[in-house]
């Protein structure tokens, strides 16, 4: 948001000011924001908790801009407040539905507006460049080879990326040969095999060089759930590792490193809210419990430069179907859904 506005960005919880002690908030109605427009980004992902505490932190006097997508995952939290808002009536609405001459050339978005629609993507083996792949694999066994031949070898030479800091692979769950925490030990083996320099802890190896995320709020370090970093050094005679940050060097003491995971794979759930220059999605029949369509379309959505997805076309069918996952009992909706008297227009817009 930084780089697109030219405007500093936080965290909800770094503008409420969190209380690391206490989980509140020291900002609120006795202490209201000091501004007059206040824009929120990725509003599917707040839940109803923390945007009740940010509508009583902003001043009577701001505008408030919510932008989001509804057709992404919702939010960790309860609740589903962006579909509720938009749904209610209560507010003015906008809807960017169009898909312009430009972006109709990238296939990554043309295939999320199909995924969206509940039509299947284009899978065919493009004519010429593209930026949107289906590589197929008929198993888990043939899948996590292929996998890594694609992020270290074939997407770095045929597009100039890094293996570790451009590529990203997305997996729909955690568990299976396929998942998030089995590819991460495979493709760090592949891309960043540990020296002498190094520490295991909580399960995983961590070495300079490793690509890691940090999975919990942290108001202290200033790093917070889904951050990723890279390991600047290893320390075994002070039991500390230093990780970078956008460019901000972070210590952690050996005893910390249960808040780190490596993040070579991570789940489509923990990538929400970030972008990547290429991304590596595997969708397999392994992960039928959660092959839904806004997963599938979260996913897809992540990568700015290339997306390949890697699987059985059969799995994809079940994800672009499955709309299981949509629906969420909330009685938001109801509450701001205003009079007859108090009905405004909503708008839609390309």
């Amino acid at each position: 948001m930084t780089e697109a506005s030219g405007f500093e960005a936080k965290t909800i919880h770094r503008l409420l000011e969190v209380d690391p002690k206490t989980g509140g908030f020291k900002r609120g109605d006795d202490n209201p924001l000091d501004c007059d427009l206040l824009v929120v980004d990725e509003t599917s992902m707040v839940d109803v908790m923390l945007m009740q505490a940010l509508m009583k932190a902003v001043p009577d006097k701001a505008a408030l801009l919510i932008a989001g997508d509804i057709d992404q995952l919702p939010s960790v939290g309860p609740g589903q407040v962006l579909a509720d808002v938009i749904s209610s009536g209560a507010v003015p609405v906008v809807r960017l539905t169009e898909v312009f001459r430009q972006a109709a050339q990238s296939q990554i978005i043309v295939n999320a507006h199909r995924i969206n629609h509940g039509v299947m993507p284009d899978l065919r083996k493009p004519e010429g460049e593209s930026d949107f792949y289906f590589v197929e694999a008929d198993n888990p066994e043939t899948a996590v080879p292929l996998i890594i031949e694609l992020v270290k070898t074939r997407i770095p030479r045929r597009f100039g990326l890094d293996p570790i800091r451009d590529v990203q692979v997305l997996c729909p769950m955690n568990r299976g040969g396929v998942g998030a925490r089995s590819l991460n030990i495979e493709l760090q083996a592949a891309l960043n095999p540990a020296g002498e320099r190094k520490v295991e802890r909580f399960g995983w190896t961590f070495a300079p060089g490793d690509k890691v995320m940090q999975i919990e709020n942290d108001y202290d370090k200033e790093v917070f759930n889904g951050d990723i970093g890279f390991v600047a050094d290893v320390e075994p005679g002070e039991g500390e590792l230093t990780a970078s940050f956008d460019g901000r060097s972070v210590t952690y003491g050996f005893g910390e490193l249960d808040a780190l995971v490596p993040a070579y794979a991570a789940s489509i759930h923990k990538s929400q809210g970030s972008e990547y220059p290429a991304v590596v999605i595997p969708v397999m029949t392994q992960h039928y419990a959660m092959l839904q369509r806004n997963l599938l379309y979260t996913g897809v959505t992540r990568g700015k430069r290339l997306v390949v997805l890697v699987g059985q076309k059969k799995a994809v069918a079940i994800a672009v179907r499955n709309v299981s996952g949509r629906r969420r009992w909330s009685k938001l909706q109801e509450w701001l859904h205003p009079g007859p008297s108090q009905l405004r227009p909503i708008g839609t817009a390309g």
